[in-house]
């Protein structure tokens, strides 16, 4: 579907050799302001640092970033994760590596941003997202989006193509809440809208759920994509686990099928779950990547 050349190799092994080193902060005080720095990666101490970004009557968005060439490549992580996880660390040392800007940040009420997740709705993301684009990355940008991550990823291409270079969803989960939903039958949907409350089992969280209010998922509607063809005509690249019990895999092939985009390219992990953090799905991501580098700076 794609190659992979020596240097992709080469990086990802570094990279999952760095990650497994251990990237737990400690935090300094400078000036009165909170940087926090990363333990030292094999002698190197990385160069990112957690920042703050101040918006005109929003929560203020923690971000870190790394400057470097075109494209540069932003990080979307999942609902309710942060930018500090193996795949958004993963990524910061391989584009470091490559001398590509990088960016990671975590939404309104996730992570280091101010904020309360309970709060928060698909429109309030996809706003972050939107001014992360439009105020901290320079150029064209190859997001990365994880997840809730991905569906962020699609209106953002959607809503800033000039932005845009090229899309990587990993396990993709466009519309998926509001899908779920409606896949219930109408005796469940009713006792749902009665609570106020909908609850999807998860894995992946301590609770052992997501919970979802009516109103979240109202608001959610509003930005669904699978309904008509998706307007985004740069490379797109989905990567899915066919293990993932979260988010069904069929997502991303619809998806597929729904953007106008002449180059989309779908990869099914067999033994893949929801995370996709396991050390082969992050080289495949790391290849991914390189690939659509190269293409990207080529055809420049």
């Amino acid at each position: 579907m794609f190659s992979v050349g020596g240097k992709a190799r080469n990086m990802a092994a570094v990279v999952l050799r760095s990650c497994r080193k251990g990237l737990s902060p400690h935090i300094l005080k400078n000036g009165g302001v909170a940087t926090i720095l990363p333990k030292t990666l094999g002698g190197v101490r990385q160069k990112s640092y957690v920042q703050y970004v101040t918006r005109p009557e929003l929560p203020k968005l923690a971000y870190r970033r790394v400057k470097g060439k075109s494209p540069g490549v932003v990080f979307l992580p999942g609902y309710g994760s942060n930018m500090n996880g193996l795949k958004a660390e993963a990524l910061e040392e391989f584009c470091r590596s490559l001398g590509h800007s990088y960016l990671r940040f975590d939404y309104t009420g996730h992570g280091l941003s101010e904020g309360v997740l309970t709060d928060g709705t698909i429109g309030t993301w996809k706003k972050d997202v939107l001014f992360v684009l439009d105020e901290l990355a320079e150029g064209p940008q190859i997001m990365v989006g994880s997840s809730m991550g991905s569906w962020l990823m699609l209106l953002a291409a959607i809503a800033r193509p000039e932005k845009t270079a090229a899309l990587v969803g990993i396990s993709t989960a466009a519309d998926h809440v509001v899908t779920a939903f409606k896949s219930m039958s109408l005796e469940v949907r009713k006792e749902i809208e009665e609570k106020g409350v909908l609850t999807m089992p998860s894995k992946h969280r301590e609770e052992g759920v997501y919970t979802f209010t009516m109103d979240f998922l109202k608001e959610a509607e509003n930005h669904c994509v699978l309904q008509s063809p998706i307007p985004i005509t740069c490379p797109v690249r989905l990567i899915h686990g066919l293990k993932d019990d979260d988010v069904p895999w069929h997502i991303s092939m619809q998806v597929a099928q729904r953007v106008l985009s002449p180059d989309v390219d779908v990869i099914l992990r067999r033994h893949g779950q929801h995370r996709m953090a396991e050390k082969d799905d992050i080289k495949l991501m790391v290849y991914t990547i390189d690939d659509l580098i190269d293409k990207l700076t080529t055809l420049v």
